[in-house]
């Protein structure tokens, strides 16, 4: 589930884009607070923005500079204003896409698809994985799930990637530390039962509880 952080003014257009892009099941949050946008980016950690260009206090070039400096995570601008000037002046400051109002409501989404494909493409596969609500973020190596994120150690989040990869099957402990050798990390079965142990707590801080099943003498399962 990605999440959205919308940033337009008019309250009409911003619950409509809300409620028809929650029906795609997109995790979405609308700014409230226009003298603060960075502090609802940063507490919401978005995988994408619509952003209005005109805005109260600052427009939306001022916040799209603003969000650069600490992510390059995708923005989509939106406007009335969709005069040569502005289009260019929305892509010089970051903007990876534009799209004019009015719109059709299809059309953003199918736009916000594609960025979202052109953005977490990695050698053919998504820098996002995701399993029943959890995401696993393969760029900073954090887990969320529903409003909750956390970031994992090198062996948390190499556990938890092969045993997305392999989600409905028994993983064994022998594939699991193959794995992390793999990755330059040498670890014996007493460190992998103290790796997976910490894991489960993180993932129940998450609010899943026994995400991670043990089949005893075989190894685990995500299912």
């Amino acid at each position: 589930m990605y999440r959205i952080f919308i940033v337009e003014d008019d309250t009409i257009i911003a619950n409509a884009l809300s409620a028809h892009l929650s029906k795609w099941d997109y995790d979405i949050k609308c700014a409230g607070d226009f003298k603060n946008i960075m502090e609802g980016f940063a507490s919401f950690d978005p995988q994408i923005v619509l952003l209005d260009i005109m805005l109260p206090f600052f427009n939306g070039f001022h916040w799209c500079q603003e969000i650069r400096k600490v992510s390059k995570v995708p923005i989509i601008f939106l406007s009335s204003a969709g005069d040569n000037m502005n289009i260019v002046m929305a892509m010089n400051m970051g903007g990876d896409e534009f799209i004019e109002k009015p719109f059709d409501l299809n059309v953003v989404t199918a736009k916000i698809q594609a960025v979202l494909r052109r953005a977490y493409s990695f050698q053919g596969g998504s820098q996002v994985m995701e399993y029943k609500g959890l995401l696993l973020n393969l760029g900073d190596a954090s887990a969320a799930y529903k409003e909750q994120r956390l970031t994992l150690t090198k062996n948390e989040f190499r556990i938890l990637q092969i045993l997305l990869e392999n989600s409905g099957k028994i993983v064994s402990r022998d594939t699991i530390i193959t794995g992390l050798w793999e990755s330059d990390e040498f670890i014996d079965d007493n460190t992998l039962t103290v790796n997976v142990s910490r894991l489960r707590k993180k993932m129940e801080e998450l609010g899943l509880f026994g995400f991670i099943k043990t089949k005893k003498g075989i190894g685990y399962i995500i299912e």
